[in-house]
Formats: C-alpha cells, sequence, structure tokens
C-alpha cells in the first residue's frame, strides 16, 4: 500500500461521530439522569469529580481529555458527558419496581459523592422504562405517577413504543419519564431514552434565557423612551454647549446598551441553538397521537415555544435599538463636527482679519522706520563732513547732507525691504 502523509487530527476527526454512542437498553430498566451547570474551563475538575466515582467501584477513570464516558459498576452503569457550559451523568439499572419511581438509580450512588458534585444542579430525571404489556392500569395509573393537567404522552418509534411525561418537579426534586417498549431493540431503545433525556435537558438550558429576557425587557423599553426624547429635542439645539451635553447623554445610553448586550448576548444565542436542538429530537421522536393526550410536540409548542419566542423578540429589540442609538449619535456628532468647523471657520477669518491689520500696521511701522533711520544716517554723514571740514578739508558740509537724503533713504528702503522678503520665505518654508 501506497505510504501517505496523515495529517494529524485525522483520525480524531473521525472518531468524533462515534465519539458519544447510545446506550443498550433492554426492559426493565430504570435511570436516572442529572446535569449540573459548571460553566466554561472545569472539564479537568469535572473529569476529576468521575474519576473519584469509578475508584470507589474500582473501574477505570476516563482519559485524560475526554468529554465522554461510559462505565458499568456492577450494580449500575453510568454514562458521563461535558458539554461547553454543563455536564451531565445518566445512572442506569436494570429491573423495575412495583410501583414506578419507587426505586430510582440514584439510590445505588454514594450520596456524599453526589453532595459534592461541582456546579449547580439544573437538570434532574427518572426514567422508568417497562417492559411489554407491563401495567396496564390506563389514565389512572398514569395519573398516579404524573400531573393530570400538564401530562404529555404519544407513541413513538413507529409505533415500537410509548412515553408519558409531565415536565415538572415531583416531591423528590426530579422530573419523571416513562416508556414502555413495545418492540424495541436494545440500540433503538437507548437512542429513544437518550432522545427524551436530551429533550428535557436542552429544553431547561434554552429556558435560562427567560429570567434575562423578562429582566431586560423594562430596561430596554425605559432606554428606548430615552431615545425618543433626545431625538425629539435634537432638532431644536443650536447651542454647540448643548449639542456636547446630549451626544454625552446618547454615549451613556449606548455605555448602557452595550453592558445589556454584553450579559445577555451569549445566553440569548445559546438558547436558541438549545431550543433548535429540543425541536430536532422532537422530531426523531416521530411521534403518534394517544387519543385523549397531547403530544410532547404539542406541549412544547404550546408552552415553550412562547417563552423562545419572547427571548427572539428581546434579543432582536436589544439589537434594534443598539443600532438606533448608533445612528443617532453618528447623526448628533455630525451636527457637532459640523458646528465646530463653522466656529472654527469664524475662528480663521478673525484670524486673517487680525492678520491683514497686522499686516498693515507692519507697513506703517516699516514706513516711519525708514524715516527714522535715514534721518539719523543722514545726521551721521552730516557730522562726517563737518568733522572733515574741521580737519580743513574743503567739503560744502550742507551740499553733502543734502545730497545725502535720497541716498541714504533708498538703501534703507531696500535693506528693509530684503529682510521682509527673508523673514516671508522663511516663514513659507516652516508652514510647509
Amino acid at each position: 500500500m501506497a505510504q501517505f502523509t496523515e495529517h494529524g487530527m485525522r483520525r480524531m476527526l473521525v472518531d468524533e461521530v462515534h465519539a458519544r454512542p447510545f446506550e443498550s437498553l433492554r426492559a426493565p430498566a430504570r435511570a436516572s439522569h442529572m446535569a449540573w451547570l459548571t460553566g466554561e474551563g472545569t472539564a479537568e475538575h469535572d473529569r476529576a469529580h468521575l474519576a473519584d466515582l469509578c475508584r470507589h467501584f474500582g473501574a477505570a477513570p476516563p482519559a485524560a481529555e475526554a468529554n465522554h464516558h461510559s462505565a458499568d459498576f456492577g450494580p449500575f452503569r453510568c454514562r458521563w458527558e461535558r458539554h461547553s457550559e454543563f455536564t451531565s451523568y445518566t445512572f442506569i439499572c436494570d429491573g423495575a419496581s412495583e410501583v414506578p419511581f419507587d426505586a430510582p438509580a440514584t439510590e445505588l450512588i454514594p450520596g456524599d459523592w453526589l453532595a459534592g458534585s461541582p456546579g449547580e444542579l439544573l437538570i434532574a430525571c427518572h426514567v422508568v422504562f417497562e417492559a411489554k404489556g407491563k401495567g396496564q392500569a390506563g389514565v389512572s395509573r398514569l395519573h398516579k405517577c404524573f400531573a393530570e393537567d400538564s401530562l404529555a404522552g404519544s407513541v413513538m418509534a413507529g409505533g415500537n413504543a410509548e412515553a408519558w411525561t409531565d415536565f415538572r418537579l415531583h416531591e423528590d426534586g426530579f422530573g419523571r419519564i416513562l416508556v414502555r417498549d413495545a418492540g424495541l431493540r436494545a440500540r433503538q431503545a437507548g437512542r429513544l431514552v437518550q432522545r427524551l433525556l436530551e429533550i428535557e435537558t436542552y429544553r431547561i438550558m434554552a429556558l435560562l434565557a427567560l429570567p434575562l429576557a423578562r429582566a431586560a425587557g423594562p430596561e430596554i423599553s425605559d432606554t428606548a423612551g430615552e431615545l425618543t426624547e433626545i431625538t425629539e429635542r435634537m432638532t431644536r439645539l443650536e447651542d454647540l454647549e448643548d449639542q456636547r451635553s446630549m451626544l454625552e447623554q446618547l454615549t451613556g445610553l449606548a455605555a448602557r446598551m452595550e453592558r445589556l448586550a454584553s450579559t445577555n448576548t451569549y445566553r440569548f444565542s445559546a438558547a436558541a441553538a438549545y431550543y433548535a436542538l429540543t425541536e430536532k429530537r422532537i422530531a426523531e421522536l416521530r411521534e403518534e397521537r394517544i387519543e385523549g393526550l397531547q403530544t410532547i410536540g404539542e406541549f412544547m409548542e404550546r408552552r415553550m415555544a412562547p417563552a423562545m419566542r419572547s427571548c427572539e423578540a428581546i434579543a432582536a429589540r436589544q439589537d434594534r435599538l443598539a443600532e438606533r442609538i448608533g445612528r443617532a449619535t453618528a447623526l448628533l456628532r455630525t451636527r457637532v463636527d459640523i458646528a465646530m468647523e463653522e466656529q472654527n471657520r469664524n475662528l480663521l477669518r478673525s484670524m486673517d482679519r487680525r492678520a491683514r491689520l497686522q499686516l498693515r500696521l507692519q507697513e506703517t511701522v516699516e514706513g516711519l522706520s525708514v524715516a527714522a533711520i535715514s534721518y539719523y544716517l543722514v545726521g551721521l554723514v552730516g557730522y562726517a563732513a563737518k568733522g572733515a571740514a574741521a580737519a580743513g578739508i574743503a567739503v560744502p558740509v550742507d551740499l553733502v547732507t543734502g545730497l545725502s537724503i535720497p541716498v541714504v533713504i533708498l538703501l534703507v528702503w531696500a535693506a528693509v525691504r530684503k529682510v521682509r522678503k527673508r523673514l516671508g520665505n522663511d516663514g513659507a518654508g516652516a508652514a510647509r
């Protein structure tokens, strides 16, 4: 066989689709499913806690970096799964009790180990898997196990099973699911029970967003009201300071919405993903109606779908309000920039007028300077002529002094002009 350079992640990617196999399940059996909200970044702690249970029963611990582990502890089997923000355990034991749910699988688990589980318990549900033909007492028997007003059930898996639940917590703090075998194969039974437990898990995880949505609603309404008031006042503002003050108010609203988004966005997105998984698992049940009972899908559509739509509506309102605040901020900032440009233009005009006045004053001063300097230079020429005459040199003092006047004025004017030109060139070069 030819040798190839294998990608380092090839086998991991191939094995990923086989990472969480369904358990084999034969009636009668009992299962208890529990999930703790542990958050992200706690996988090592969760694996260590599972390893303690494995050591207690003398079983092999989970592999390093494992996110799934199944083990047979003798009296029961344990299925452990690590998800992004929660960890779930499913404990399975064979046999049935005389009264359903009277002897749950959790009775076989060490109490101190359960009490020390990391995180906060969020999902807890008992499952009873009855053999075909067991407990044919009908509706009266179901009402002893479940709340009548919320009982849901259906025929599933192509007529090979029936299942009932009421989606409530009972006296022991656990939910209940009763499944009756009507011809399921072992793997098929494991898939069905796993799907029912996943529906219970994912619906609770999705509903975590509902309290946040209810809390965010009034704050979004208040912020929207403030934004409406600000936008109404925006067109009446004339003073630049008032516009800047309003811009600070809009910035405060934007900061408030960013804080709200940072709190809610992840949970709303997660709720949408969990709800989609819930709907998919319900579709996989292939439910058929039992006369007089609502199906699980109907129960979810009537009870859970409105909550999810409320979360979606709040998330959409939150996003739209953030966009409105952004547009209003951009509009007001544009107005402030235009006002500042007008103010700067007026300032430049004022500076230009002052520069022209200074130029005229400078020209006047230069004229006076030429006259003053010429006067002193002509005086010096006169003194020089007088000195020469006193030394015996025949110099017409008045004539020399008079003739020097235009020459001195011309020279002084040329010198002042040259200096001014040089200063102008230096200033132009510095500006560039």
